[in-house]
């Protein structure tokens, strides 16, 4: 995997050694709460998706139990609640 990091470091100026992350993005306007939950869904269901849990508040990391109203590792992570 190194090797392929370091590959992908040689491609960019403005990267030395390896590179791990994409530089690209594709920025989504949030632009209504339907989009907005929509979003937060997809992702807290990337551990779901990815088979390393069965429930999106299972996944330690995520914010998602936060989110279903139980307490995960770290305080206030809620940045949007939709109540309609």
């Amino acid at each position: 995997m190194l090797e392929r990091f370091k590959k992908a470091a040689g491609k960019s100026s403005n990267v030395t050694g390896y590179q791990f992350w994409r530089h690209d993005n594709k920025p989504i306007e949030l632009w209504s709460h339907k989009v907005i939950q929509q979003k937060i869904n997809y992702i807290h269901n990337n551990p779901v998706d990815a088979g390393f849990v069965f429930r999106p508040e299972d996944y330690v990391y995520s914010s998602a139990v936060d989110y279903a109203g139980e307490k995960g590792v770290l305080d206030n992570v809620v940045v949007f609640q939709y109540f309609g």
